[in-house]
């Protein structure tokens, strides 16, 4: 039994994480701010799965404000930092790039300096596939030239691994960087394509599409990237990993299968492409099959069919939840 601290924990990919930590006996220190980045409703039902679990502790602080994180620094000792806080969005981060920056880049950078300052050998970090830009090859790999980012949160990510690399290379901390790819699922962000589609189809609103939806999108299911994530706590050195599908599908296909799942026809209204944008992600996986024996093992179809399953079952709430 271990125990960790693990950031953003109310957050989507964070929760699940903290789940899978707990079914096999470990402790897990949770801490969010609970921000109003997207409707808190969602961090709250999330929540709400975690609390009243044996060797679960949920702390409300901000990972930008190191003299409270330091005190859970001192009160506890953490086999590793999992650091999967993170203020997301490629759009959201043209408007506020200084948000993205202090959670992103600045509060990394407190978690690696208090990992260095009380000894904890292993750190993770959530990245994105956002780095990868048109001008890289398809699939992606690691290997990649990532040092033109689109968008702020791109970048303040991009800045955040190369904190980790520092870190590892001058302390001689354990660092797993992974790069996940639109990720999906049950309770998800309400800012990504999957849940807002889901959203407007059902309650028979509009569907905004950017672009003629050829666009295509290496959609993940969580369950499958909590279980990545949780593989790379072992010793690897420095590594950067992606996590996802392998399997790239348009938006207009995905559409079409929320359009099945729901038994109903969307209202589509077509709006530019924005800049931000990739026009396709696809991820290359090898990586994570070597070190981490790791395959994804939820076809998109099903993926869907469970998230859609779990908006009906909380639509009394979840329709009201802020989409644009």
């Amino acid at each position: 039994m271990a125990e960790y601290l693990l950031t953003g924990a109310a957050g989507f990919i964070a929760s699940r994480v903290a789940g899978l930590l707990l079914d096999r006996g470990d402790e897990v220190v949770g801490v969010d701010n609970l921000d109003h980045a997207y409707d808190p409703r969602l961090k709250r039902w999330r929540l709400e799965q975690l609390q009243g679990r044996d060797g679960f502790r949920f702390i409300e602080a901000d990972i930008e404000d190191r003299d409270a994180v330091a005190k859970l620094f001192a009160a506890n000792r953490f086999a590793a930092v999992l650091n999967l806080a993170a203020r997301s969005g490629v759009r959201q981060s043209v408007a506020d790039p200084w948000s993205h920056v202090r959670v992103n880049t600045t509060g990394a950078l407190n978690l690696l300096e208090l990992c260095r300052d009380r000894g904890v050998p292993k750190f993770l970090l959530a990245s994105t596939s956002s780095l990868y830009g048109a001008h890289n090859p398809r699939p992606f790999s690691e290997d990649a030239d990532t040092s033109r980012p689109l968008s702020p949160y791109a970048a303040s990510k991009k800045a955040a691994e190369a904190m980790c690399y520092t870190h590892h290379y001058l302390y001689g901390i354990d660092v797993t960087v992974y790069r996940y790819f639109t990720v999906y699922g049950p309770a998800g962000r309400p800012d990504m394509s999957l849940f807002r589609f889901i959203q407007w189809v059902a309650e028979g609103r509009p569907v905004l599409l950017y672009g003629d939806g050829l666009q295509s999108r290496d959609f993940t299911y969580v369950e499958d990237i909590a279980r990545g994530t949780v593989a790379g706590l072992k010793p690897l050195g420095y590594e950067t990993i992606n996590l996802g599908s392998d399997a790239p599908v348009a938006l207009n296909d995905a559409l079409g299968m929320i359009e099945q799942a729901l038994g109903k026809s969307a209202d589509v209204r077509r709006e530019p492409m924005h800049r931000a944008d990739v026009p396709a992600s696809w991820a290359d996986i090898s990586k994570a099959r070597e070190l981490l024996d790791w395959r994804p093992r939820t076809p998109l179809r099903q993926g869907i069919r469970n998230t859609v399953d779990w908006y009906l079952r909380n639509r009394q709430w979840a329709r009201g939840i802020e989409t644009r």
